[in-house]
């Protein structure tokens, strides 16, 4: 993949997450600045993910520690846990919230 395929394929998830946190109705703030999202909660806890071009990858920063995602049979999926970065954002936003959220 080269570093143009890799930014559309990241920007294709950006969108995602910024959609179904705008479907979930959470009181999530996000903002992308650069290569960078960030989403802050209520209590003011941050989830921080960016674009590592040179890695081909993914970083999510969260409460729980970082995690790596690669493109892997067309999911970006976390070195450590195995989980789909969607996935992975979904439960970390529920970790900061600190409540169920309901997602569409």
């Amino acid at each position: 993949m080269n570093d143009t395929e890799f930014h559309q394929l990241v920007d294709v998830q950006m969108q995602i997450i910024e959609e179904m946190i705008d479907d979930s109705g959470a009181d999530i703030d996000y903002e992308t600045s650069g290569n960078v999202m960030t989403l802050e909660f209520e209590d003011r806890s941050q989830i921080i993910i960016n674009r590592q071009e040179p890695m081909k990858e993914i970083w999510l920063a969260s409460k729980s520690g970082g995690f790596h995602f690669a493109l892997v049979d067309g999911n970006w999926t976390c070195s450590k846990t195995g989980l789909e970065l969607i996935a992975m954002v979904k439960q970390e936003c529920e970790k900061h919230s600190d409540e169920e959220i309901e997602w569409v």
